[in-house]
């Protein structure tokens, strides 16, 4: 599979909402939780959240079925520094109908490209999706 390929656009609407999501002034942690609509074959916003933990954004998650969210974090340095990164995370649980896992994974760099996003991650069983999991993560970019 050509990491090229789309298989979904990017709803216009939802590519406005993600560059004003980029450019917030809020210092919660947020986040944009979108799907794609199948009979449209368009990625579009399903959920947006002010001032939500990954321990409540994870129980908004769907069971069985391919997410994006793009969350904005606020992570506080050893040192004291805060900085507030943007990430990407594709959430596609086990379980999932391999046409949906397919779609999504074919639609990813797309919307990727789209929001202007460099921290992105994957995350196969949403119980992994905690604090700790993130910061992980995102040490890689320190």
């Amino acid at each position: 599979m050509s990491s090229s390929l789309v298989v979904c656009e990017v709803d216009g609407s939802l590519q406005e909402k993600l560059k004003k999501f980029r450019f917030r002034k809020e210092t919660s942690n947020a986040a944009i939780l979108m799907k794609i609509d199948m009979e449209k074959q368009l990625v579009v916003l399903e959920e947006e959240y002010e001032n939500i933990s990954l321990d409540e954004l994870r129980e908004e998650l769907p069971e069985r079925q391919p997410r994006y969210i793009v969350y904005s974090y606020k992570l506080t340095h050893g040192d004291g520094r805060v900085s507030y990164p943007l990430c990407f995370i594709f959430s596609s649980p086990v379980g999932c109908k391999p046409e949906q896992q397919m779609m999504y994974a074919g639609s990813k760099n797309r919307l990727v490209q789209s929001a202007d996003l460099t921290k992105i991650f994957e995350v196969r069983n949403p119980d992994d999706l905690t604090e700790e999991w993130l910061k992980e993560k995102l040490s890689f970019f320190r």
